[in-house]
């Protein structure tokens, strides 16, 4: 290996990660810590590298880990007979919990960096073109080799109301705590973080240790009632938890009916470190937690074209409005159903049409046209 090929090498290491330590980089490459330190010296002589990557305090970014799917939809064309074949039309795009959060987040103008896991296949590859032609910054990823990136399908009535989805998502489990330690630069450098719980129960408690010790706000957000299993008992450090009512029910062991029912659940959840706790229930709305208990927020009637992404729609505009620097319950649920309701008209995992104005001024709930119909807030894995 000649010595020009090496220092080509590093400078790739560094345009994909320009918080790489040289250490990590001689443990790469197979050199001294000296030897490496010698090339980036060389490289910056040759004004390859103008000096190490740096945020301002202004550009921190909302840091979102856990899953990044291609996400397969079949739609009934009919009513569906079970036991049977039925006329479907597919289409495909691209999802994940913590990757539909990221994007709708640059949509809204954030600055955001998504830290997943892909395969060495053709959809990783696509999926990280997607996402950085966004605006997300996708270079923690953990590339995996000799495995398929992550999938997610769903089966869809023909009024699009989700009937069952299949998610492979075994990939995720390499987002150890281990792999989080060689990821602390660019986590260091978020203003919030926000992680779904595709992630192994070890690297949340990893990041709710992180959050109580640092005190950057952190944000879970439940992707489906198996994966609750993954929530650690205890949640100190946790800024926000959101999750859907079937999804508490499984973390309180218990049907949830009343008012009474709510809070006690939400009370629970705060008892074991949770400041908050935002529970969304489809058509009936939201319930999240006050100073004084909780409180209730219908949703706004919705034109149903696609349930699919309209709950982590939710979830980012609530996290768009925690980076904004309001801790407003009643405000971020507000834009958080604004922002479902739009996706929930729109055939697209994420809205196309979002930008921030459309959160900047939010109307009363009955401003918004359309049928009031059910919708599975959240139920996406």
């Amino acid at each position: 290996m000649t010595e020009l090929s090496k220092k080509d090498q590093l400078y790739e290491l560094i345009r994909a990660n320009p918080f790489i330590s040289q250490q990590d980089l001689a443990s790469v490459l197979g050199l001294s810590r000296s030897a490496v330190a010698g090339y980036i010296a060389g490289l910056i002589r040759d004004r390859r590298l103008l000096g190490r990557a740096y945020v301002l305090p202004d550009n921190r970014p909302i840091v979102c880990l856990g899953a990044a799917n291609l996400d397969r939809k079949l739609r009934s064309l009919a009513t569906l007979k079970m036991g049977t074949s039925n006329p479907a039309r597919q289409d495909e795009s691209f999802g994940g919990v913590a990757r539909n959060i990221a994007e709708n987040l640059a949509r809204l103008s954030a600055p955001v960096a998504l830290i997943t896991a892909i395969g060495d296949d053709s959809s990783g590859k696509t999926l990280l073109a997607h996402a950085e032609a966004v605006g997300i910054d996708t270079r923690a990823t953990l590339h995996l080799t000799g495995v398929c990136s992550g999938t997610y399908t769903a089966v869809l009535d023909d009024h699009g109301e989700m009937i069952l989805a299949l998610a492979d998502m075994a990939l995720y489990d390499a987002l150890t705590p281990a792999f989080l330690a060689t990821r602390q630069p660019q986590r260091a450098a978020g203003a919030l973080t926000v992680a779904d719980l595709n992630l192994p129960r070890a690297t949340l408690r990893t990041l709710l240790d992180d959050a109580a010790r640092d005190a950057v706000p952190l944000v879970l957000v439940a992707v489906s009632q198996p994966k609750m299993a993954n929530l650690p008992d205890d949640l100190r450090g946790l800024r926000l938890l959101i999750l859907n009512q079937g999804e508490l029910e499984t973390r309180i062991g218990t049907p949830l009916k009343t008012d009474a029912d709510f809070l006690a659940a939400c009370r629970s959840l705060q008892a074991q470190g949770a400041r908050d706790v935002i529970v969304t229930r489809g058509a009936t709305g939201v319930i999240y937690t006050t100073s004084d208990g909780i409180e209730h927020l219908d949703a706004p009637p919705a034109k149903i074209v696609d349930v699919t992404g309209a709950g982590d729609a939710f979830a980012a505009a609530v996290c768009w409005s925690l980076f904004q620097g309001s801790d407003d319950m009643t405000l971020a649920c507000r834009r958080g159903l604004r922002l479902s309701a739009m996706t929930l008209a729109s055939e697209e995992t994420v809205c196309p049409s979002l930008t921030a104005e459309v959160l900047a001024d939010i109307p009363p709930p009955d401003a918004l046209p359309g049928a009031q119909q059910p919708f599975n807030a959240l139920y996406q894995d």
